[in-house]
């Protein structure tokens, strides 16, 4: 069974930086497309990035210029480096890692680390 570890999450204040971690019990290599989805209290989950292995990357239009996903094949990581935090940013960010060629990944998800970001 795949299991996606996060971390990184934490209470910053708005116009700071965190990057998170996403780390793989699988080689990276094995998955097509890997992303980020958060969730607000009380909002819908939403995808904030995605990369396939083809070369696609998506970002939600509220982080555009702001984060940035990325990976290490080499430590089976997957980061997302976020700038200029916002409180609307605040949410539980997950990782997750896809089979298929999609900027929708869906198959595997983590358990999630709580981004807080204060006004």
């Amino acid at each position: 069974q795949v299991q996606l570890v996060e971390s990184g999450g934490s209470l910053v204040q708005a116009g700071g930086s965190l990057r998170l971690s996403c780390v793989a019990s699988d080689d990276l290599f094995s998955f097509s497309a890997m992303g980020w989805y958060r969730q607000a209290p009380g909002k819908q989950r939403e995808l904030v990035a995605a990369m396939t292995k083809s070369g696609l990357v998506e970002y939600a239009e509220s982080v555009k210029g702001r984060f940035s996903i990325s990976r290490e094949g080499a430590k089976n990581t997957v980061y997302l480096q976020m700038n200029s935090l916002k409180p609307e940013d605040t949410a539980v960010y997950y990782c997750v890692c896809d089979l298929h060629n999609t900027v929708r990944p869906n198959d595997y998800w983590g358990r999630g680390t709580q981004v807080t970001v204060s006004s």
